[in-house]
């Protein structure tokens, strides 16, 4: 294929968790065009994600809350100056990951004079894409996953046999700040430290708040494990209860950035989880993970990272603290032997 673009927009403006799926599909962009300058258009909390990777040479961060459901005549002020922006470059090529119709509104008004879209029945304006050949659909396969769909969308690029494995490694002066955090909480011992994130985008979704701190109290009870429980912006306001609940023993982060999430996860000897964004960067960092889901979930968005515990319940406030004792018991043995074997 000798199609060479110089300037190139990736449009990712999915979810914590789906940029992080999305990884390989840019890891598999700069790889095939390394001479290319290579801009990604990220909603805010994303966009750090994206930055560790240095897959991209610029980003664009975007609002893209304000965007969809602010004051509309406010929205539609910011999407003209996001236009205008996105002109202002003068992109040759334009790839959008997800395809809602904005991002592909946004793709053709960028002038771009080619342009790559996803192909998502009743979501994508495949109209306003020219690149050929084609992408393949989008279908509804609950168990084609996240990954494999966005490289899918690069398949007319010639992209095959990409790695499907995201990784995200964290940075000294991160890595510098956690140790100070956890040295202010005496957690830099030597001892296993288990990670815990009891939030979820809805309360179905979520395991109990009291289960989680059972299952802090059993890991420092019966094996001298401390537990780090990590709170996202949506769940400042459970920091007090969170105190109240857990053990003394427990160290409470809630006002990370993502970059700090990563270096302290990269000090996890497991991370046990809601489905998340912060379980998708644990899994991106390395941390073994327990993963509690509702059976009626798709296998879409589970990590594809090793090793891992998937525990199933028809109702996820049902799962006993018992079966997530054991899989995050089983995950630190694991640990332990690998590490006794390394020595």
């Amino acid at each position: 294929m000798t199609f060479d673009p110089r300037n190139i927009l990736v449009i990712d403006f999915g979810q914590l968790g789906d940029v992080v799926m999305s990884l390989p599909a840019l890891r598999a962009i700069r790889e095939r065009f390394p001479h290319a300058r290579i801009t990604v258009a990220v909603g805010k909390p994303a966009a750090d994600v994206i930055e560790m990777t240095n897959y991209a040479d610029a980003i664009v961060s975007v609002d893209r809350v304000s965007l969809r459901d602010g004051f509309q005549p406010l929205s539609i002020l910011r999407m003209w100056h996001l236009v205008k922006d996105v002109r202002r470059r003068q992109f040759d090529f334009v790839i959008d990951l997800h395809s809602f119709s904005e991002t592909n509104l946004l793709g053709f008004l960028s002038r771009a004079p080619q342009r790559l879209f996803s192909r998502r029945p009743g979501r994508s304006l495949d109209f306003l894409a020219n690149f050929r050949p084609l992408p393949p659909i989008e279908e509804n396969n609950r168990k084609r996953h996240q990954v494999d769909r966005y490289l899918d969308v690069l398949r007319p690029l010639g992209i095959e046999n990409a790695s499907r494995v995201a990784r995200l490694v964290s940075r000294s002066e991160d890595d510098r700040e956690v140790d100070s955090f956890l040295r202010k909480a005496k957690a830099d011992v030597g001892a296993p430290l288990v990670g815990l994130f009891p939030g979820a985008g809805h309360e179905s979704r979520r395991w109990p708040l009291e289960r989680f701190s059972q299952l802090a109290e059993t890991l420092y009870r019966s094996d001298a494990v401390r537990t780090i429980v990590f709170l996202g912006p949506e769940e400042h306001g459970l920091t007090s209860r969170i105190k109240a609940l857990f053990p003394t023993s427990s160290v409470v982060f809630d006002r990370l950035t993502i970059r700090q999430l990563v270096a302290a996860q990269a000090r996890l000897a497991v991370f046990v989880s809601n489905d998340t964004g912060p379980l998708h960067i644990a899994a991106a960092v390395g941390v073994p993970i327990v993963l509690l889901l509702d059976r009626r979930a798709p296998e879409t968005y589970i990590p594809l990272s090793e090793p891992k515990q998937v525990i199933y319940n028809a109702a996820i406030p049902e799962i006993p603290v018992a079966e997530v004792y054991e899989a995050t018991r089983a995950l630190l043995a694991a640990g332990r032997t690998a590490t006794l074997f390394a020595s």
